[in-house]
């Protein structure tokens, strides 16, 4: 089974314009990416996928695979479609094969993140895979920025939010940490091929524009999402504040 990791890479950004290009002691941010992500084994090819010259050139520039694409696209799921799309003219892959979508602007993926992600088409019925890790503070579980999900006994997405899920009626709200495990949603996607041209092609659901949650448009129309545990921390890069953590914080130190 061929894994097709796709890095989509956007210049605009309406809280961060750029922020794929920044330094961060050294490197940029989408350099320390594409680099994160080579190192995993088991990718069969791995690309930027952009619309924009300056990030063009920048992937060209570390030496890295860079696909131009849209400007039209509305989600990173829509460029990656594309960038598959393009991409089987140079490669060979199939409908059963895995589009793994990586995000540009989380510069501590791991390899053994994108790894765990490969072993669930182990199962032939898989459709859709994701990350999610245990919430450790209950800072996270109320902020709407940590995307919440909740899942059943065959580690299936259920649902995911922006608000706490599950609600704990008769606890006060220092208690639910302590009562129940909660989980947050680390944002990087795979899918089957067959199954990234068909979501494509879905109408925004009500549940999607209520918590602005693309995810929920697969599970409301039927698709199944697997996940797995992952327990590497993330830390996604959406504002300058957030870079000014890092630094702070001393985070990357090579």
């Amino acid at each position: 089974m061929n894994f097709i990791g796709i890095i989509p890479a956007r210049y605009k950004s309406s809280r961060f314009p750029g922020k794929l290009l920044i330094d961060i002691n050294g490197k940029s941010m989408l350099q320390r990416v594409y680099e994160q992500s080579e190192k995993t084994k088991s990718l069969s090819y791995l690309a930027v996928a952009t619309d924009d010259k300056r990030i063009f050139e920048h992937v060209k520039k570390i030496g890295g695979n860079v696909i131009m694409t849209s400007e039209k696209h509305k989600t990173g799921t829509d460029r990656c479609l594309e960038a598959a799309e393009k991409l089987k003219t140079k490669i060979k892959f199939s409908d059963d094969d895995v589009i793994i979508n990586i995000q540009g602007d989380e510069p501590f993926i791991q390899p053994e993140q994108i790894t765990q992600l490969t072993k669930c088409f182990k199962n032939k019925n898989t459709q859709i895979a994701t990350l999610i890790k245990k919430i450790e503070n209950d800072k996270e579980i109320y902020s709407p920025g940590t995307i919440k999900v909740v899942f059943n006994k065959d580690k299936e997405a259920i649902y995911f939010s922006r608000s706490p899920i599950p609600f704990f009626r008769n606890k006060e709200q220092k208690e639910w940490l302590g009562s129940f495990d909660f989980y947050k949603h680390i944002g990087i996607y795979s899918y089957r091929f067959r199954i990234l041209k068909q979501i494509v092609k879905l109408k925004q659901s009500s549940l999607e524009i209520a918590e602005s949650l693309e995810q929920l448009r697969w599970l409301q129309n039927g698709y199944k999402i697997k996940i797995e545990i992952t327990e590497h921390e993330s830390f996604s890069i959406d504002t300058p504040e957030d870079l000014k953590k890092i630094n702070m914080l001393q985070i990357i130190r090579k």
